[in-house]
């Protein structure tokens, strides 16, 4: 699969999207998870061919769940900054865990076999499951790719504490400055309040 080209990427981010709005009361879907839920476990293939859940992590903290994809220019301008959150967070106790929602056959790109080129690619240092029969993503009630929910693990569960977007900028991350994902995983972290626990996803819409 050949390499994205950074020109392409941004001429696509920039066609019909004229502002990027932060909604403080957005919620994902009437079904999907909302602020304070228990989100339910789940086992999916990783790349690796090893199945995955988030009961396999043991010492964790909670979890930074994301849907994303292969083909869809969001998801591929947000590559870096998902393994720099993982590098960040990871020895913290909140790794990232990527699911891939997309129908394969709606987007060949998007299939298991190169799902393990685009992460051997880019030096994935995450797990990234494939959503198979696209069970997972209506549970959580997620739109886009990419999509972020950070998980609190408790003793009731895992608590869903934060839904939406990475920062506030799609096309360049040196030019986001605020950073709802990092604030929320810190204010988790330090014991405080999360800053803002829902923001708008922008992204690709998931292919079903």
């Amino acid at each position: 699969m050949k390499t994205f080209h950074k020109l392409t990427i941004l001429t696509f981010l920039a066609i019909g999207i004229s502002a990027f709005t932060v909604i403080s009361n957005f919620t994902s879907t009437d079904n999907g998870y909302k602020i304070g839920d228990v989100a339910t476990d789940f086992k999916l293939k990783n790349i690796d061919d090893k199945w995955v859940s988030l009961a396999d992590y043991k010492d964790a903290k909670g979890f930074i769940v994301v849907f994303t994809c292969n083909h869809c220019p969001f998801s591929v301008a947000y590559e870096d900054r998902l393994i720099a959150l993982d590098k960040k967070y990871k020895s913290k106790g909140y790794p990232v865990i990527a699911l891939n929602p997309n129908n394969p056959e709606k987007y060949p790109s998007d299939n298991f076999e190169n799902m393990k080129i685009r992460a051997q690619e880019k030096g994935f240092t995450f797990p990234y499951l494939v959503d198979e029969g696209q069970k997972i993503f209506p549970q959580y009630g997620a739109t886009k790719t990419p999509h972020v929910y950070i998980l609190e693990k408790t003793t009731r569960g895992n608590i869903v504490k934060y839904i939406g977007t990475i920062d506030n900028n799609y096309q360049d991350a040196d030019k986001a400055d605020k950073h709802y994902v990092e604030n929320a995983v810190d204010a988790l972290l330090s014991g405080s309040k999360i800053p803002l626990s829902e923001t708008k996803a922008i992204g690709c819409s998931i292919k079903v």
